[in-house]
Protein backbone atom coordinates (compact mmCIF):
# COMPACT_ATOMS: atom_id res chain seq x y z
CA UNK A 1 0.00 0.00 0.00
CA UNK A 2 1.38 2.99 -0.77
CA UNK A 3 2.04 6.21 1.78
CA UNK A 4 -1.12 8.38 -0.13
CA UNK A 5 -3.32 5.06 -0.16
CA UNK A 6 -2.48 4.33 3.35
CA UNK A 7 -3.04 8.55 4.59
CA UNK A 8 -6.62 7.86 2.88
CA UNK A 9 -7.19 4.76 4.63
CA UNK A 10 -6.23 6.11 8.43
CA UNK A 11 -8.44 9.42 7.70
CA UNK A 12 -11.33 7.30 6.74
CA UNK A 13 -11.36 5.37 9.71
CA UNK A 14 -10.62 8.58 12.02
CA UNK A 15 -14.62 8.95 12.02
CA UNK A 16 -15.10 5.68 13.35
CA UNK A 17 -12.42 5.15 15.81
CA UNK A 18 -11.54 8.68 16.08
CA UNK A 19 -9.62 9.59 19.47
CA UNK A 20 -8.14 5.75 19.85
CA UNK A 21 -6.66 6.16 16.47
CA UNK A 22 -5.68 9.76 16.74
CA UNK A 23 -3.67 9.24 20.04
CA UNK A 24 -1.94 5.96 18.83
CA UNK A 25 -0.57 8.11 15.76
CA UNK A 26 0.40 10.39 17.37
CA UNK A 27 2.38 8.40 19.81
CA UNK A 28 3.97 6.56 16.48
CA UNK A 29 4.85 10.03 15.18
CA UNK A 30 6.63 10.21 18.27
CA UNK A 31 9.06 7.18 17.89
CA UNK A 32 10.17 7.94 14.13
CA UNK A 33 7.05 5.72 12.42
CA UNK A 34 5.72 7.61 9.28
CA UNK A 35 2.37 8.27 10.02
CA UNK A 36 0.51 11.22 9.26
CA UNK A 37 0.00 13.17 12.90
CA UNK A 38 -0.07 16.16 11.41
CA UNK A 39 -2.65 15.80 8.94
CA UNK A 40 -4.59 13.42 11.46
CA UNK A 41 -5.17 16.20 13.85
CA UNK A 42 -6.02 18.63 11.28
CA UNK A 43 -8.49 16.23 10.25
CA UNK A 44 -10.26 15.70 13.45
CA UNK A 45 -10.20 18.90 14.53
CA UNK A 46 -12.36 19.22 10.82
CA UNK A 47 -14.61 16.83 12.40
CA UNK A 48 -15.14 18.44 15.94
CA UNK A 49 -15.86 21.43 13.74
CA UNK A 50 -18.68 19.76 12.34
CA UNK A 51 -20.06 18.17 15.88
CA UNK A 52 -18.80 14.52 14.84
CA UNK A 53 -16.10 14.43 17.46
CA UNK A 54 -15.61 15.65 20.92
CA UNK A 55 -12.77 18.39 20.88
CA UNK A 56 -11.63 16.95 24.68
CA UNK A 57 -11.50 13.87 23.33
CA UNK A 58 -9.41 14.62 20.61
CA UNK A 59 -7.26 17.20 22.22
CA UNK A 60 -6.21 14.37 25.30
CA UNK A 61 -5.82 11.58 22.91
CA UNK A 62 -3.50 13.33 20.62
CA UNK A 63 -1.65 15.23 23.70
CA UNK A 64 -1.47 11.96 25.70
CA UNK A 65 -0.31 9.96 22.30
CA UNK A 66 2.25 12.52 21.73
CA UNK A 67 3.76 12.52 25.89
CA UNK A 68 3.98 8.81 25.70
CA UNK A 69 5.59 8.58 23.04
CA UNK A 70 7.97 11.26 23.49
CA UNK A 71 8.34 9.21 27.28
CA UNK A 72 8.95 5.49 25.38
CA UNK A 73 11.49 7.28 22.84
CA UNK A 74 13.39 9.10 26.08
CA UNK A 75 13.70 5.22 28.03
CA UNK A 76 14.30 3.85 24.63
CA UNK A 77 17.35 5.98 24.45
CA UNK A 78 18.07 5.79 28.16
CA UNK A 79 18.42 1.65 28.08
CA UNK A 80 18.91 1.15 24.67
CA UNK A 81 21.53 3.63 23.56
CA UNK A 82 23.83 0.95 22.40
CA UNK A 83 21.34 0.16 19.52
CA UNK A 84 20.98 3.40 18.34
CA UNK A 85 22.02 3.74 14.59
CA UNK A 86 25.92 3.85 13.34
CA UNK A 87 26.82 7.75 13.55
CA UNK A 88 27.52 7.57 9.80
CA UNK A 89 24.02 6.38 8.52
CA UNK A 90 21.43 9.44 7.72
CA UNK A 91 19.52 8.38 11.25
CA UNK A 92 22.86 8.61 13.07
CA UNK A 93 23.56 11.82 11.40
CA UNK A 94 20.02 12.71 13.02
CA UNK A 95 20.54 11.32 16.39
CA UNK A 96 24.26 13.44 16.17
CA UNK A 97 22.54 17.10 15.53
CA UNK A 98 20.03 16.23 18.10
CA UNK A 99 22.71 15.61 20.69
CA UNK A 100 24.61 18.87 19.67
CA UNK A 101 21.62 20.90 19.91
CA UNK A 102 21.02 19.40 23.17
CA UNK A 103 24.43 19.80 24.34
CA UNK A 104 23.80 23.56 23.22
CA UNK A 105 20.34 24.62 24.28
CA UNK A 106 19.08 21.54 26.39
CA UNK A 107 15.59 22.11 27.47
CA UNK A 108 14.92 24.60 24.52
CA UNK A 109 15.84 22.30 21.96
CA UNK A 110 12.91 19.35 23.22
CA UNK A 111 10.51 22.44 23.24
CA UNK A 112 10.60 23.35 19.62
CA UNK A 113 11.53 20.39 18.51
CA UNK A 114 7.93 18.98 19.70
CA UNK A 115 6.34 21.37 16.69
CA UNK A 116 8.38 23.55 14.95
CA UNK A 117 11.52 21.08 13.96
CA UNK A 118 9.49 18.22 14.78
CA UNK A 119 11.18 16.21 11.76
CA UNK A 120 13.76 16.41 14.86
CA UNK A 121 11.68 15.44 17.05
CA UNK A 122 11.83 11.56 17.78
CA UNK A 123 15.46 11.79 17.53
CA UNK A 124 15.60 14.28 20.45
CA UNK A 125 14.02 11.66 22.55
CA UNK A 126 15.77 9.16 21.70
CA UNK A 127 19.22 11.53 22.15
CA UNK A 128 17.98 13.08 25.48
CA UNK A 129 17.52 9.47 26.36
CA UNK A 130 21.37 8.11 25.43
CA UNK A 131 22.80 11.13 26.83
CA UNK A 132 21.67 11.47 30.15
CA UNK A 133 19.64 14.39 29.93
CA UNK A 134 17.90 14.96 33.16
CA UNK A 135 14.27 13.49 32.61
CA UNK A 136 12.46 16.04 35.07
CA UNK A 137 13.40 18.75 32.34
CA UNK A 138 12.54 16.51 29.16
CA UNK A 139 9.20 16.21 30.50
CA UNK A 140 8.33 19.87 31.24
CA UNK A 141 9.80 21.17 27.94
CA UNK A 142 8.05 17.80 26.02
CA UNK A 143 4.76 18.86 27.89
CA UNK A 144 5.05 22.11 27.16
CA UNK A 145 5.72 21.60 23.49
CA UNK A 146 3.45 18.52 22.61
CA UNK A 147 0.76 20.97 24.10
CA UNK A 148 1.87 23.46 21.27
CA UNK A 149 2.02 21.02 18.70
CA UNK A 150 -1.72 19.75 19.07
CA UNK A 151 -3.87 23.03 19.77
CA UNK A 152 -2.17 24.63 16.55
CA UNK A 153 -2.93 21.72 14.71
CA UNK A 154 -6.59 20.79 16.09
CA UNK A 155 -7.09 24.51 15.68
CA UNK A 156 -6.05 24.46 12.30
CA UNK A 157 -8.54 21.99 11.69
CA UNK A 158 -11.77 23.53 13.82
CA UNK A 159 -11.30 26.66 11.74
CA UNK A 160 -10.57 25.58 8.10
CA UNK A 161 -13.29 22.62 8.46
CA UNK A 162 -13.45 20.78 5.32
CA UNK A 163 -10.73 22.40 3.53
CA UNK A 164 -7.90 20.06 4.98
CA UNK A 165 -4.98 20.89 1.84
CA UNK A 166 -5.59 24.11 2.99
CA UNK A 167 -5.28 24.35 6.75
CA UNK A 168 -2.26 21.49 5.88
CA UNK A 169 -0.43 24.21 3.13
CA UNK A 170 -1.29 26.84 6.01
CA UNK A 171 0.34 24.83 8.75
CA UNK A 172 3.21 23.45 6.36
CA UNK A 173 3.70 27.38 5.00
CA UNK A 174 3.44 29.14 8.42
CA UNK A 175 5.73 26.55 10.33
CA UNK A 176 8.68 26.79 7.73
CA UNK A 177 8.03 30.97 8.15
CA UNK A 178 8.79 30.50 11.94
CA UNK A 179 11.24 28.04 11.18
CA UNK A 180 13.10 30.33 9.09
CA UNK A 181 12.69 33.44 11.56
CA UNK A 182 13.87 31.08 14.28
CA UNK A 183 16.93 30.61 12.70
CA UNK A 184 17.61 34.55 12.04
CA UNK A 185 17.07 34.98 15.01
CA UNK A 186 19.74 32.98 16.63
CA UNK A 187 22.36 33.64 13.59
CA UNK A 188 21.53 37.54 15.14
CA UNK A 189 21.78 36.86 18.73
CA UNK A 190 25.20 34.55 18.03
CA UNK A 191 26.42 37.95 15.54
CA UNK A 192 25.78 40.09 18.81
CA UNK A 193 27.79 37.79 21.05
CA UNK A 194 30.75 37.56 18.95
CA UNK A 195 30.82 41.54 18.16
CA UNK A 196 30.82 41.80 22.13
CA UNK A 197 33.85 39.84 22.49
CA UNK A 198 37.12 41.40 22.79
CA UNK A 199 39.05 40.44 19.76
CA UNK A 200 42.05 38.46 20.00
CA UNK A 201 45.44 39.69 19.34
Amino acid sequence: MSNAALTDWVLAQLPLYGPWLLGMTTFLSCLALPVPASLMMIASGAFVATGDLSLPAIGGAAFAGAVSGDQAGFWLGRRAGRLLPAPDSRKGKLISAALEQLARKGAVTVFLSRWLFSALGPWVNLAAGASGFRHPRFTLAGVLGEAVWVGAYVGLGIAFGANLQAAADLASNALGLMAAGAMAVALGWWLWRAARQPRRR
